[in-house]
């Protein structure tokens, strides 16, 4: 029976009812609506609101229906309005009137602002394993090609030379800044919104702060009831984060399919993460990548769709708002789910290492440490540039690198050129070099698995 009878004189509508429901998508809260009715009800007893007595059996009570869900002895009634109603209905099911007192001083617009929060808070703590996870598999992967030559890209054009373990860090980079803002937003969000009743509070004296300490959220609750009530930034915020995630997700996963590709073949995906073609027996197809990369508009329109929901409404809780719930779960299920399969999927990749280094002895990835050797020799930059512009180009004409044009012919474009600038341009040269902090040679590589390795606590 819905928890707002007594108004009303007609049953609601069954169609209607079906699209009032929230059952189907917010029982999954049910852990997180039973340890918060727990808290409000021992605060309860604890402030002389209701019977001590009663309240210890409330709370007994509803940790023996919690425990029979999750033992499966008791099945969620789909009928339900909501989670809230089920759980409610049962207590009093089961202890009678006392049960009825649960709802004291406490409106479902709190609950479920509640539920929520602390739903977000405990499936955090998976998302930021995976996250971790992903970027110790990043980094072991780098700590292996420290010094594998590659080429950079601008522009998806050859740029300057590079090692693959310098590129997987970038990726690991990304990811952090991921887990940093899941942990800058876990701090905002453990503030109890419970105790803001439907939107002016209540009139009985509880005890906000107990509750907020006995939910883990560190005694802290909102300030504004109205606030309190409406508030729904902090899903707003899961959802930018999971859209960040799948923003990094999906560029790595636009490199893989190009990598993968035969124009590249800088990488090789196992089997197990690749799919073949129904009429082409050659195929290989990176598909786990690429739906990865699809599936990254599905969490931008989760996102989109809450934006949406929340950006015409009036103080305070709006029936709206019951769509929150349903782009929160879908994104984090995605989310989790792309997470747990491209881990594994880079963590069994083979690493074509030869194909990396003669892609990056094309292309004049080196030109601009030729610049840089003239500037060496005391010549302004802008002058180095156009001098290696120029041999740049006689090696096009000649059908040469710069590191098979003969000497002469640097020395006719400018006479600083001498015989060790073929060891400047050397490849391995180019790289070992770039040893300022962030940069690609073996060695920061090998400095900043390390950092890493410490970042992640191992």
């Amino acid at each position: 029976m819905p928890l707002w009878t007594g108004r009303f004189k007609k049953q609601l509508d069954s169609q209607t009812n079906d699209f009032n429901s929230s059952i189907p998508f917010d029982s999954r809260m049910y852990t997180q609506d039973i340890k918060g009715s727990v808290a409000h009800a021992k605060m309860l007893g604890n402030q002389g609101i209701i019977d001590r007595e009663e309240s210890e059996l409330i709370a007994k009570t509803l940790g023996d229906i919690l425990y029979d869900i999750d033992e499966g002895n008791l099945e969620i009634d789909m009928t339900a309005e909501d989670i809230h109603t089920f759980v409610e209905g049962e207590l009093t099911k089961r202890i009678g009137d006392s049960g009825k007192r649960l709802h004291t001083a406490r409106s479902r617009n709190d609950q479920v602002a509640l539920d929520l929060k602390l739903y977000l808070l405990d499936q955090y703590k998976e998302l930021a394993g995976l996250l971790g996870e992903l970027v110790w598999t990043l980094t072991k992967k780098a700590n292996t090609y420290y010094d594998a030559v590659m080429p950079g890209y601008t522009h998806l054009q050859r740029a300057q030379p590079i090692t693959f373990g310098h590129h997987l860090l970038a990726y690991c980079e990304m990811f952090m800044r991921d887990f940093d803002r899941f942990c800058d937003w876990q701090k905002r969000t453990k503030v109890s919104p419970l105790g803001s009743g439907a939107l002016a509070g209540t009139t009985y004296p509880i005890d906000r702060h107990s509750v907020s300490e006995q939910l883990g959220m560190d005694g802290n609750v909102t300030a504004n009831s109205l606030d309190g009530v409406s508030d729904r930034d902090y899903a707003l915020e899961f959802l930018s984060i999971l859209s960040i995630i799948m923003v990094h997700l999906s560029r790595f996963s636009e490199e893989i399919i190009m990598w993968c590709s035969w124009e590249f073949k800088f990488i090789e995906l196992d089997d197990a993460f690749s799919t073949g073609s129904s009429i082409m027996p050659q195929k290989k197809n990176p598909d786990i990548a690429e739906l990865v990369r699809g599936k990254s508009g599905r969490v931008f329109g989760d996102l989109q769709t809450l934006l949406t929901v929340m950006k015409g409404l009036p103080l305070a809780y709006n029936k709206d708002m019951q769509e929150d719930k349903e782009a929160v779960f879908d994104a984090l299920d995605t989310v989790i789910m792309c997470l747990k399969t491209f881990t594994p999927m880079i963590d069994t990749a083979e690493v074509l290492t030869e194909n990396m280094r003669k892609a990056a002895a094309k292309g004049f990835i080196n030109a601009t440490d030729a610049a840089d050797y003239l500037v060496y020799k005391g010549l302004p930059f802008r002058d180095a540039y156009k001098a290696t512009g120029q041999l740049v180009a006689l090696c096009i004409d000649k059908d040469l690198t710069l590191e098979t044009l003969p000497i002469e012919e640097y020395k006719a474009v400018c006479e600083l050129f001498e015989e060790d600038v073929y060891k400047a341009i050397d490849l391995d040269e180019c790289v070992r070099k770039r040893t300022v902090k962030g940069g690609p040679s073996p060695e920061c590589v090998l400095r900043e698995v390390k950092n890493m390795r410490q970042r992640l606590g191992l």
